[in-house]
């Protein structure tokens, strides 16, 4: 078998670009176009940005307060220009966020692609919040946040006084997902934490990390922050290979 053919092989189990085949020194056209729409898209996502609206709708059926709130960068492009900005809440903002002292609150923002935190935010927490309460956590508000970067949960945490938080985001969309959505747990959030301070599951979408699945690892995460009083470098992922699979086929059995 040729190397080709051993590559083409692996075109079976991802939608990375292997095996495309070339005509002389390039690719062939179909490639090239692919690639090309593939980036438009991609560049598309960055800009784009969530229906608050719609967003309120879904997470209503939650049982929680649902609030909106934005960071102090006032549009999408400074937004971009000004990481910093996107940190921070727009001033006034954290006096208009509910106190709920001790609660696991949750921060759902558009980050560098809402296309993905639209649908998969949503479906988590359906998911997420009766296993934190089978826990004894007490799930907090949904905070929906415009223009928004990892670390506004520290300050969104800090004004509602979570004992967590976790923050859904937009992950940087690459040329074969444009809709991978991130999740941040911080525990005992407050302004100036480092991402050390922080643990992330990635690639939560249909194609990637399944909702259950996305669950299952926080919950465990969050077990483990609550015994160490901390989260991030200090609390190492180690969650049974087998409750992940478990969850996983679980999952699947859902949707068949």
């Amino acid at each position: 078998m040729s190397d080709l053919s051993n590559w083409a092989s692996l075109r079976r189990f991802t939608t990375a670009r292997v095996a495309l085949g070339r005509v002389g020194n390039g690719l062939p056209t179909s490639a090239h176009l692919d690639f090309q729409a593939s980036h438009a898209l991609a560049r598309d996502a960055v800009w784009s940005s969530l229906d608050m609206a719609r967003a309120e709708a879904a997470c209503a059926g939650l049982g929680l307060p649902v609030v909106t709130t934005r960071s102090a960068a006032p549009d999408r492009r400074s937004y971009l220009m000004r990481p910093d900005l996107g940190r921070a809440l727009a001033e006034g903002e954290a006096g208009r966020l509910p106190r709920m002292p001790g609660s696991i609150a949750f921060l759902i923002a558009d980050g560098l692609c809402a296309v993905g935190v639209q649908d998969h935010a949503p479906a988590l927490l359906t998911r997420l919040v009766p296993g934190l309460r089978r826990l004894g956590f007490t799930p907090g508000p949904v905070v929906l946040a415009e223009q928004g970067r990892v670390a506004l949960g520290d300050a969104v945490g800090e004004a509602i006084g979570a004992e967590a938080i976790l923050v859904m985001i937009g992950e940087r969309p690459g040329l074969s997902s444009i809709d991978s959505m991130g999740l941040y747990l911080t525990w005992a959030p407050r302004v100036g934490m480092s991402d050390a301070d922080r643990n992330c599951i990635s690639n939560i979408r249909p194609q990637g990390l399944s909702y259950a699945g996305a669950a299952s690892k926080t919950l465990w995460l969050l077990d483990g922050a609550r015994r160490l009083r901390q989260s991030g470098v200090a609390l190492k992922d180690e969650q049974p290979e087998a409750d992940l699979l478990a969850a996983e086929a679980a999952e699947k059995q859902l949707r068949s």
